[in-house]
């Protein structure tokens, strides 16, 4: 780990050396293989499916986990994916998630997406992709899942094969051996063949059958849409992945960290940050349940999932943290030493409350897809400035451009102004973020720069505040008034524990009443009581 309390030492880093000489490796493959020569029988990446402090759980080593990552990968390129071809996934969190993340990264192109797709959206993301194999789960109790895939596989004809996870081995005896009996029903009316996923790659050998050379390659589809069957796919080369764990060991995390991380791995924040932050520092990183935050139980057992597994850090979202703070403290908590937010701005009461409530600092980052994913983050040694995510990572220039109505650079904005946040970074694929030509038009400026969209400003400091969304700013006679400042005013009543813009999801609640639980209400900022069958707090954004 190095210092990175400062702008200045984010300089110290750069002057080191530029970025292409750090040596990192540029693929995957020989990334994992040195976590595992390093850390062989340390334990790598943990999971258990249902949420109780004591529950079963099942727990990879490095050695274990590079071997099935390799299985993998052998098996999708003997199902005909090479290195142009996609492996798309469609999985809640599960260890077989994480070595189908990989092995479809070594072996081709990986695509996750999101399990709570409808059949219509998932088939509009695998066509775009051109999808030959997808990884999804058996028909399983209290998920419809299977049948919402094997709706989108008929709809999309490129994909010629199915790989089934049966989540049942997960499950103790005896209740393993019910499951068939109220397994729900799935109707097929696809082409493709149909094979178990773990059965099929442990027949394969434990190392490489096929050539996994050192170099930068894309090796993975994020779709950023797939609502309206018109998704948008960025691109993501295998450096920029390997750059986001290059980050994470150099500043946050060591070998031993113990990091739970119940976000979806279809989400960047969990596939990058989190995953290849613990592969390059030889970390260990556990998934409480498939749903994770929105897993049974897992938000009233959390303080105890963190003494179970000596949590040292959490991967977290605002909305997540806000729950926790209804639940009471009744676990020992003292390995813990930082909460990692992100995915959406963490407002600055609830950031006290936290801080007040664990005596946890919460270490808010900012990213995106398009860059595959980090951008900046709060200073782990440094000063924490209520409201920013922090200095930009080291080897990523941050921007605030003032752009006309054509999207040309008119100026840089000066200290404290407002403008659009634009980044480089060794993430950013300048001309080629998404895989559509037509989609990239107008999406870098000046050399490379990326136009994230998102408006902020950079202090004296070089500390970066996001201010919010170009599109959502509110223009009221002749003024442009920034959603943030009304919600942080929101937030300051002790009534409320999360407030979000107009027509986004927003989360509230009153004390000192009966019944009283989270709730989101869409494009309100009122509190209501809640009633006891309301539905748990959504933990993505």
């Amino acid at each position: 780990m190095a210092s990175f309390a400062s702008a200045a030492d984010k300089a110290a880093m750069e002057a080191e050396m530029p970025w292409p000489e750090r040596g990192a490796a540029l693929a995957i493959y020989p990334f994992l293989t040195t976590a595992k020569d390093k850390h062989g029988s340390r334990a790598a990446i943990s999971f258990q499916l249902t949420s109780g402090p004591n529950d079963r759980a099942e727990t990879l080593s490095w050695v274990q986990f590079h071997a099935h990552v390799s299985q993998a990968a052998n098996l999708f390129r003997s199902l005909g994916i090479g290195e142009r071809d996609v492996v798309a996934y469609a999985m809640p969190n599960s260890l077989e998630t994480a070595v189908a993340l990989l092995g479809g990264a070594v072996a081709g192109i990986v695509n996750p997406l999101n399990p709570m797709l409808e059949a219509d959206q998932m088939a509009a993301i695998l066509r775009e992709t051109k999808a030959k194999v997808l990884v999804t789960l058996k028909a399983f109790p209290k998920t419809d899942l299977a049948q919402r895939v094997a709706q989108a596989v008929a709809l999309a004809p490129n994909i010629q094969t199915v790989l089934e996870v049966d989540l049942a081995r997960y499950l103790p005896v005896p209740r393993r051996w019910l499951v068939p009996f109220v397994r729900p029903a799935n109707k097929v009316d696809h082409q493709a063949r149909i094979l178990n996923f773990v059965r099929e790659y442990r027949r394969q050998p434990t190392d490489l059958t096929f050539d996994a050379p050192d170099v930068d390659r894309v090796c993975a589809y994020f779709h950023t849409g797939g609502t309206t069957g018109m998704p948008k796919v960025a691109q993501h080369r295998s450096a920029g992945l390997i750059y986001n764990g290059w980050v994470g060991h150099r500043l946050i995390f060591r070998e031993t960290d113990a990091v739970i991380c119940p976000l979806p791995m279809f989400h960047v924040m969990a596939a990058y940050p989190a995953l290849m932050s613990i592969i390059a520092s030889g970390g260990h990183l556990i998934f409480p349940t498939p749903a994770g935050y929105r897993g049974e139980g897992v938000l009233d057992n959390f303080w105890q999932l963190i003494e179970r597994w000596g949590g040292t850090y959490i991967i977290t979202v605002p909305t997540a943290l806000s729950a926790l703070m209804q639940r009471k403290m009744n676990a020992d908590i003292s390995t813990l030493r930082g909460a990692f937010s992100g995915s959406a701005p963490l407002p600055a009461e609830l950031y006290n409350r936290f801080r007040a409530a664990t005596g946890i600092e919460v270490i808010e980052g900012y990213g995106l897809t398009e860059a595959t994913c980090l951008v900046a983050c709060n200073p782990p040694e440094g000063e924490k400035k209520i409201g920013s995510v922090g200095l930009p990572m080291p080897y990523t220039q941050v921007r605030i451009l003032h752009l006309d109505g054509e999207g040309q650079v008119l100026r840089d904005c000066g200290t404290d102004e407002v403008g659009e946040i634009c980044v480089s970074s060794p993430g950013v694929v300048p001309g080629a973020t998404y895989t559509e030509a037509e989609k990239n038009k107008g999406l870098h400026v000046d050399g490379g720069f990326l136009r994230t969209g998102d408006l902020g400003r950079l202090d004296q400091d070089g500390y970066l505040f996001i201010t919010g969304r170009a599109k959502d700013l509110i223009i009221r006679g002749g003024h442009n008034i920034d959603p943030a400042v009304i919600e942080d005013a929101m937030m300051s009543h002790p009534s409320v524990a999360m407030a979000g813009a107009v027509g986004q999801p927003v989360l509230c609640f009153r004390k000192n009443q009966a019944n009283t639980r989270p709730a989101q209400v869409a494009g309100r900022a009122a509190c209501r009581p809640i009633r006891p069958r309301d539905a748990a707090v959504s933990a993505y954004p």
